[in-house]
């Protein structure tokens, strides 16, 4: 059965994988390309965490922190653009998948916190 946030957090987590070694390889960029390394690649692996919760509020806890990874990977994108590391075709390529999937955990969170009242 196909996963929406699952699929396009693990492929949002390839395409930073791959973001990274453009940085490092083409632009000699080391220090922010680590950040959103960290942070890209997080949100994919704290939804997985989160598939495991022990409970539901142990659930929106888990969405809750990938959604801040997402957020912040979200400025690490909006940082490198205007710092000119990426150019505005590779910016325009990747922030839309970030935003979707900040969106769709934050529609997750909410979801589940109507469910546990």
């Amino acid at each position: 059965m196909s996963n929406p946030i699952k699929d396009k957090s693990f492929a949002f987590a390839v395409r930073i994988v791959k973001l990274y070694k453009y940085l490092c390889e083409d632009k000699k960029e080391f220090t922010l390309s680590k950040q959103i390394l960290r942070s890209g690649t997080a949100v994919g692996a704290l939804y997985r965490e989160a598939e495991q919760a022990e409970s539901i509020a142990d659930f929106i806890h888990k969405m809750a922190i990938a959604q801040k990874e997402c957020n912040e990977t979200i400025y690490w994108l909006e940082l490198l653009f205007e710092t000119e590391y990426i150019n505005k075709k590779q910016f325009e390529s990747i922030h839309p998948n970030a935003v979707e999937l900040i969106k769709l955990i934050t529609a997750i969170i909410k979801t589940s916190k109507k469910r546990k009242k």
